[in-house]
Parts: C-alpha cells; sequence; structure tokens
C-alpha cells in the first residue's frame, strides 16, 4: 500500500506486552502485508522484548520520519533517544515516563503530516497519571493533541467479523440511562458514516442501533428509553438520508445471519458493545478512533504485564492494528 508518510507507533508501557508485539510484527511486515512503520523512542527495550521472544531484532535508527521507508527493509526503524530498562511484568514510574514521551511525540508527528497516522501501544493508565496524563485514556489524549472536544473522537473497534461502537464508554452502568440522548446519537452516528466512508471505503455505511433495555425494551414495557430517545434519533438519522435501523435488541443482534445485515452496531454502552468483539474477534480485534483529522488504531487489549516477556501473547491484534491504519491512510492519500 502506497502512504505519503510512514506509520507512527508509540511504544505504550515498557513492562507490558506492547514492545515484544511491536517487534514481531515487524519481523512478519512482508507476510502481513505491513505498511512501512517506526516506532517512537525505546530502541533498547524493543531489543530486549524481541529477545524474549527469541527474535533477533535488528534496529534501524532514524532522525527523521522520511527515513523510515528505507530503513523498514533492513530493519525496525526507531525514532528517538528516549529509553529505559524495564522489568517485563513490572511497571514502573520511568517507564510511564517513556509511554507518554512516545505517544505525544507520535500524536504531533501524525498532526504535522510526518506520519501517515498512529498505532498506539497499550498503556497503564493508573502509572501514567503519576507523570502527569490527566486523560480518561489515549482516545481522549488524541482529542487534544488535535484540538477537538473528546466527544468528537468516536471509539469503534473492529475485526474480521464485526464492527461495533460504544456510545458511553467508561462510565458506571448507573450512569448510562442519564447520559444517553437524542444528540449523543445522532452526532456520534454521524461520525461513524462519515469516517467509515472516508477512511473504510463503505460510500453507504448500514448503522444497525442497539436498545438499551432487555428485547429493546418491549413497547415500554421494560423501560422507555428506546421510546424517548433512541427510536427518535434513528427517525432522524434517517431524514438525513443515513441507513439506520433499529433499536435491535442487542442479545440477538450479534448471530452470525444478523452481523450480514449491516456494517457496523452502535450500542449503548460499554460491555454491549465490547463483548460481541472479544468473544469473536479477540486475537485480532483493533480499536480505532473516528473523527479525528489523524488516522490511530490500537490492539484492543491491554498491558497484559502478568504474560509480559513470557512469549506466550498473540501479535494478532498488534499486526491487525498497524494493518488497519495502513490501509485507511491509504484511502485518504488516494
Amino acid at each position: 500500500m502506497a502512504l505519503a508518510a510512514p506509520l507512527a507507533i508509540s511504544l505504550g508501557d515498557p513492562a507490558g506486552i506492547g514492545p515484544e508485539l511491536i517487534a514481531e510484527a515487524w519481523t512478519k511486515r512482508e507476510t502481513a502485508g505491513l505498511a512501512p512503520f517506526f516506532v517512537v523512542d525505546g530502541a533498547d527495550v524493543l531489543t530486549a522484548a524481541a529477545r524474549t521472544r527469541g527474535l533477533d531484532l535488528p534496529v534501524s535508527r532514524i532522525t527523521e520520519p522520511s527515513q523510515a521507508h528505507a530503513a523498514f527493509a533492513v530493519g525496525l526503524p526507531v525514532l528517538g533517544d528516549e529509553d529505559c530498562n524495564p522489568t517485563f511484568g513490572s511497571p514502573d514510574i520511568a517507564g510511564a515516563a517513556l509511554a507518554l514521551h512516545s505517544l505525544a511525540t507520535a500524536a504531533a508527528l501524525a498532526s504535522s503530516g510526518e506520519a501517515g497516522g498512529v498505532v498506539t501501544g497499550p498503556i497503564a493508565k493508573s502509572k501514567l497519571a503519576v507523570v502527569g496524563f490527566t486523560q480518561p485514556g489515549q482516545t481522549e489524549f488524541l482529542a487534544d493533541a488535535c484540538g477537538l472536544p473528546h466527544e468528537d473522537a468516536v471509539m469503534m473497534l473492529a475485526g474480521p467479523s464485526l464492527r461495533t461502537v460504544p456510545l458511553t464508554v467508561h462510565t458506571a452502568l448507573s450512569q448510562v440511562p442519564r447520559l444517553l440522548t437524542h444528540d449523543l446519537i445522532v452526532q456520534r452516528s454521524r461520525i461513524v458514516a462519515r469516517s467509515l466512508a472516508r477512511d473504510f471505503g463503505l460510500a453507504h455505511p448500514r448503522l444497525a442501533i442497539t436498545g438499551l433495555n432487555p428485547h429493546a425494551g418491549e413497547d415500554g414495557r421494560m423501560g422507555d428509553e428506546e421510546q424517548r430517545i433512541i427510536r427518535p434519533a434513528i427517525e432522524a438519522l434517517r431524514a438525513e438520508g443515513l441507513a439506520v435501523t433499529g433499536p435491535h435488541p442487542a442479545d440477538a443482534l450479534f448471530a452470525a445471519h444478523e452481523r450480514n445485515g449491516y456494517d457496523v452496531a452502535l450500542c449503548m454502552y460499554h460491555d454491549q458493545a465490547l463483548i460481541p468483539i472479544k468473544t469473536l474477534d479477540f486475537d485480532q480485534g483493533v480499536n480505532v478512533t473516528l473523527g479525528l483529522p489523524i488516522i490511530r488504531t490500537s490492539p484492543d487489549h491491554g498491558t497484559a504485564f502478568a504474560i509480559a516477556g513470557k512469549n506466550t501473547a498473540s501479535p494478532g491484534a498488534m499486526i491487525a492494528a498497524i494493518r488497519m491504519a495502513g490501509e485507511c491512510a491509504a484511502r485518504r492519500a488516494a
């Protein structure tokens, strides 16, 4: 795939599984069809992490992103001199500082156009908070880096079998009914539709919207959010010409025969969206941020400190995240 600029990968927490999976992804770059990428910081971390997987990783030091295209064929390009000496499985403050520096630099390079997009390694937010990370997560961090309000950055989980969007994300389940509004559903559906057309090549994306309550409320017998909020929002979106259906009972929407009828499912809360994607596509699930002026993807898993350095973590989601970022960036560049 032809990109105007290489992808930037942020290291993630050095004590987690991110560095070893980035290293393995580079070794599989040709068979996986990955676009050229470089990692921001952590050359020593990457070398040590690769060694835990039995890989003798060549590192290509670069001083500017444009050098990554040529360097990519002979070694994993690394930009920047920031580094640390982590104990895999044991996060610390030095590692958190490195992860934050890597993330901030990668975001800045994508915003300037020097990188074609960002793939973010998994982080430990509790450690990052100690070194100045104030956002709820990397999605909000990137929204801030792009100068956008957090509500304009929409999380989509994507895998070979399914795409889902949680309309409310990291909030207590008891707060979800209060947070669901007509405007929230309409605004985020618009962002999803535009992004699927621009970055995923779906000229007329089909959106399926779930209900909040069991059986989508059963005409008000099990809650009235469907009648008061969700259905009017769907009708407003249809009036704009979008292909939207619902509200669907969430317990049936993810069956194989149902998935053929839509391109993305918009769900009312976190677990309603993430349980099906992690059940169907755990090792290939990608977290994509929609609505940003830059491309951002991430493997849909965490730092997995318990297995870091033990050569048991699957590289599938990291490879999928890099591949998807390259495909989306290529569509924007076309």
